[in-house]
């Protein structure tokens, strides 16, 4: 009987252990955080679309109205698409877009509602729509972001929106909340300029049941693990840098899984068990990081571009320890190649078929061999007035490109530069696309635009 009850407690504890782990995202399916699978921004498996034109109505599959404004992009399990929201009841809802350097933020101290919104991705129909939070926002928001910045993630099972001063909010499928976390204050702006508040907009990032937060601010910054399940806090590791606006990656090295983060005074890995530090190089340039990292090959990509200097760096995994070049080095024995002034300010990279394509806000773009970081061509997208937020994304043997006015430029993935096609969506666009089973995803300033 010893022998059987003691059976009975492994074999429970066995389906215990199973019915708790959540189902692994399925490549060209599921875009389960902000730029997909670990954010690579790439969805091969399908045909993806070259031409289409919303306003005309050709080649759109579906569009459904968003209330309120927000940059967070898409994300998708299964058939759910999700994005969160947020809209002032009586206050000011302009958005200015454009090439600019006003680093004003945007006065209102009206009440706002954020919301969680989830459609059907094959139809656009609503599944439902949950008040996440309301109350006037704590901080102010710049006057090209909104009060909804961070993309949602989701493993299948749970939904977690990070609100920055409003705090991180975890839901079920089904849009009920299971728990909520506060921060407390989590002041984003230019360091330089204290008072110049821009709102808060890394994505959080959910990996083997843990949510993984890079909170980067005026005061007290730090990257952190909790539990996905209770919100419980696992780690947390204090960081020095300024406010950044970039999210981690998950990079699994020898054995050990690490989370990859951009920074200026403190680009740089940690132990995804303990926070511990694995290695940390200090940017010689681009003092407001937004790009996330991008892994493949072995090498860690990282870019910045504000300030004296716009680097990219391929940083070999392996590294440890304090990985900071010397001045006029460009290689080391932890930095495979360098780029000292071609880097990206707003938009994340994306590395596909052994190419590395790094975009400015101007409309410029570089693209490298991802393993020698030689420069292949460069080349402008638009007039070079038009300013390009959202990051890029892969599918289908293209690179999509989306202007804030709403084009979008479709580039022939490879070695030559070939310009498939310029389709517009009819509204501004800052938000990066979501790509599953060979449909695009957009969203709009007023919409979710799906592209057959």
């Amino acid at each position: 009987m010893k022998q059987v009850a003691r059976f009975v407690l492994m074999f429970a504890a066995a389906v215990t252990v199973v019915s708790a782990s959540a189902p692994e995202p399925r490549a060209g399916i599921d875009w389960p955080s902000f730029r997909g699978i670990n954010g690579a921004g790439v969805a091969d498996g399908a045909p993806t679309a070259t031409t289409w034109d919303v306003p005309k109505g050709s080649g759109v599959a579906w569009t459904t109205a968003l209330d309120g404004l927000g940059h967070s992009s898409p994300v998708i399990w299964g058939n759910q698409l999700c994005v969160t929201t947020a809209k002032s009841d009586t206050g000011n809802a302009s958005m200015r877009l454009g090439l600019y350097g006003d680093i004003a933020s945007v006065t209102d101290n009206t009440e706002h509602t954020w919301r969680l919104v989830c459609l059907d991705k094959r139809d656009g129909k609503p599944m439902f729509d949950t008040i996440i939070h309301k109350g006037v926002p704590i901080i102010k928001r710049h006057t090209k972001a909104t009060h909804a910045n961070s993309t949602l993630a989701t493993d299948g099972t749970h939904i977690v929106a990070m609100l920055g001063s409003e705090g991180l909010f975890a839901f079920d499928m089904k849009g009920t909340l299971k728990w909520k976390k506060d921060f407390g204050v989590l002041d984003s702006g230019f360091f330089m300029a204290p008072t110049a508040q821009w709102g808060f907009a890394s994505s959080p990032v959910i990996h083997k049941g843990r949510v993984i937060i890079q909170a980067d601010v005026q005061k007290h910054s730090f990257v952190g693990a909790f539990d996905l399940t209770t919100g419980k806090e696992l780690w947390r590791t204090a960081r020095q840098d300024v406010p950044t606006w970039s999210t981690p990656a998950i990079h699994r090295v020898a054995g050990k899984t690490q989370v990859v983060v951009n920074g200026w005074r403190h680009m740089g890995a940690y132990d995804f068990e303990t926070g511990a530090e694995i290695w940390k190089l200090k940017s010689v340039g681009g003092d407001i990081p937004v790009p996330v990292p991008v892994v493949g090959n072995g090498l860690v990509y990282l870019t910045t571009a504000h300030g004296p200097g716009a680097p990219v760096f391929a940083i070999k995994d392996t590294a440890t320890g304090d990985i900071t070049l010397p001045a006029a080095e460009t290689t080391s024995a932890h930095i495979a190649w360098s780029q000292p002034r071609d880097g990206a300010y707003m938009i994340s990279p994306v590395l596909y078929q052994g190419l590395l394509y790094v975009s400015k806000n101007n409309g410029v773009f570089n693209v490298f061999d991802a393993t020698t970081g030689e420069r292949i061509y460069q080349q402008r997208l638009g007039d070079g007035t038009t300013g390009f937020t959202a990051s890029l994304v892969a599918a289908d043997g293209k690179i999509y490109f989306s202007s804030e006015d709403g084009d979008v430029y479709v580039v022939k993935a490879g070695r030559t530069y070939e310009l498939l096609a310029t389709n517009p969506l009819g509204d501004y666009a800052m938000a990066t696309p979501a790509i599953s089973e060979g449909r695009l995803y957009f969203r709009t300033g007023k919409s979710i635009v799906a592209i057959r």
